[in-house]
């Protein structure tokens, strides 16, 4: 039978949403490298990766809000504090990261169109590839945020919020 899970409170959706920045932002880099090798979709790879971007970097915006809500409910321990302190400071490192970095490459995609001009394929690969040298470093600040969030939950124990759901009629134990 299909069944809708009950959507959880502003402050108990942030373990669902933390895993679409880390998801879409670590694969956007790979459509990068990949337009570098397939010249005839050069365009589209780019603009794909920018689409990741844009919307793996709108998800570090939700992840931050959603994480500051929720961390208002956590029972605080002095190592849950460090952590969730460092966690916190890492995501809007991360979030302030992804937003320049997000907004340069559309930049560098936009930027040949408005000006007219294509760079030749020497300036366009060491261009992307330096772009991606600087990517690299914001996804260790990325996993590190992720690191620090996955010791939360599980070397810390700390849950987040979830609505109360009732068990399926067919998992009932019936005694």
């Amino acid at each position: 039978m299909f069944e809708t899970p009950p959507l959880p409170s502003w402050d108990g959706l942030h373990p669902l949403i933390v895993h679409f920045p880390v998801a879409l932002l670590l694969v956007a880099p790979l459509f990068v490298l990949l337009a570098l090798f397939v010249r005839a979709h050069r365009r589209g790879l780019l603009l794909a990766a920018l689409v990741l971007m844009v919307l793996g970097t709108a998800a570090t915006w939700v992840a931050v809000e959603t994480g500051e809500a929720a961390g208002r409910l956590v029972e605080r321990t002095p190592a849950v504090n460090a952590v969730l302190g460092h966690h916190e400071d890492l995501a809007e490192s991360t979030r302030a990261v992804f937003t320049v970095l997000t907004l340069v490459f559309a930049g560098m995609v936009f930027a040949p169109a408005l000006l007219r001009r294509e760079p030749g394929e020497i300036a366009t690969v060491a261009l992307a590839l330096s772009f991606l040298a600087v990517y690299g470093a914001g996804t260790l600040v990325l996993a590190n945020t992720a690191h620090n969030g996955g010791r939360l939950v599980h070397e810390l124990g700390v849950r987040s919020r979830m609505p109360a759901t009732p068990l399926p009629a067919a998992h009932v134990d019936k005694d």
